[in-house]
């Protein structure tokens, strides 16, 4: 006949109670560091699993995240941007002994589909998202739903809804001011045609970039993007079709600058040399092709969410929070002076 190992065994072997085993298996931080590495330890050495659903009623939680990922380019998990900051947020709830639930983009027809409804369908402890556009109709009922919630890059904000973001205006800063300190005087922009929250302030960093250093403004040196290759190709393809072209091309996400750069060559001209590039993100393909850009912190956003969302899991009196991670400018070889 099997023998089960239980909480009793653990805390007999520990010399504690069992609610002192129930409390460091289920995370609760009473317990000293001492104790609870003690009672880890047996825990391992003893093999014992915890039961999900006996968890669960104990702590009336299920210990479960739910994920709302999208994105509008359909490169999932692959996305080079999205992917580092789900991993690290992955890490640290993991490390609290959540589980992470991906919603998919599309239900079945007459399903609950509001993202409220699918979070309570999946009784989900509290929600993350990443990718969502302000444009989804569906975001109202979740900030008034009460559950705890974190979004990336997207400004909502309610009773139990916060947001972190990178100081993408800041970002921006960074690049214009390294191009006017190189004497470039007709810089133009490749943005975001999706007006997500980091492609508004991006733009907003680059027309107050404009007037804070005299440059003269031009509607045809600015052009819209879907944050892809293809799409920076196409945009910097019109940029050179101008009578008057600029001489450096601020580009609000790596994959456009290096669309950008693609169509550059494709003219005759080389990057850096001819016409300058600075992307934002600093993309894992940037420093393989030498581009200079904005990086953004995707680890530490994706570690602050998680902690920031576990906050509001654990203390339903805690304030939700609307966190700003700084950026750093990357030098590379694709910005030169004039």
């Amino acid at each position: 006949m099997l023998n089960l190992i239980t909480i009793y065994d653990i805390a007999k072997r520990a010399n504690v109670s069992p609610a002192t085993v129930s409390r460091v298996l289920n995370g609760y931080p009473d317990v000293s560091q001492k104790t609870r590495e003690k009672v880890q330890r047996i825990t391992a050495e003893l093999g014992f699993q915890p039961n999900a659903a006996a968890r669960g009623l104990a702590t009336k939680r299920s210990w479960t995240i739910g994920v709302f990922f999208q994105d509008h380019v359909n490169s999932g998990f692959k996305h080079p941007f999205l992917h580092d900051v789900l991993s690290s947020f992955k890490d640290v709830m993991g490390g609290r002994g959540y589980d992470l639930l991906f919603f998919a983009n599309h239900t079945l027809e007459g399903a609950q589909d509001s993202f409220a409804g699918r979070a309570r369908h999946r009784n989900v402890d509290g929600v993350l998202l990443l990718g969502v556009p302000r444009t989804e109709p569906t975001l109202d009922t979740l900030v008034g739903a009460g559950i705890p919630c974190m979004s990336v890059d997207l400004d909502l904000f309610g009773p139990r809804a916060g947001y972190i973001c990178s100081d993408n205006k800041g970002g921006a800063n960074l690049a214009m001011n390294f191009l006017a300190e190189r004497g470039h005087r007709r810089i133009a922009f490749i943005g975001d045609r999706f007006s997500t929250k980091p492609g508004h302030d991006r733009l907003l960093g680059y027309q107050e970039s404009l007037h804070r250093h005299g440059l003269v403004f031009h509607n045809q040196w600015i052009s819209y993007g879907d944050f892809t290759e293809d799409g920076g190709k196409s945009a910097m393809k019109q940029m050179l079709e101008l009578d008057e072209r600029p001489t450096a091309v601020f580009c609000a996400g790596d994959m456009m600058a290096i669309g950008a750069m693609g169509a550059i060559r494709e003219s005759g001209l080389e990057p850096g040399r001819d016409i300058s590039v600075i992307g934002f993100d600093d993309i894992a393909y940037a420093k393989y092709l030498n581009l200079t850009t904005i990086a953004q912190h995707k680890e530490e956003l994706g570690s602050q969410a998680a902690v920031a969302l576990l906050k509001l899991i654990e203390d339903p009196s805690q304030s939700p929070p609307v966190l700003t991670i700084g950026t750093e400018l990357v030098v590379r070889g694709t910005v030169q002076p004039v």
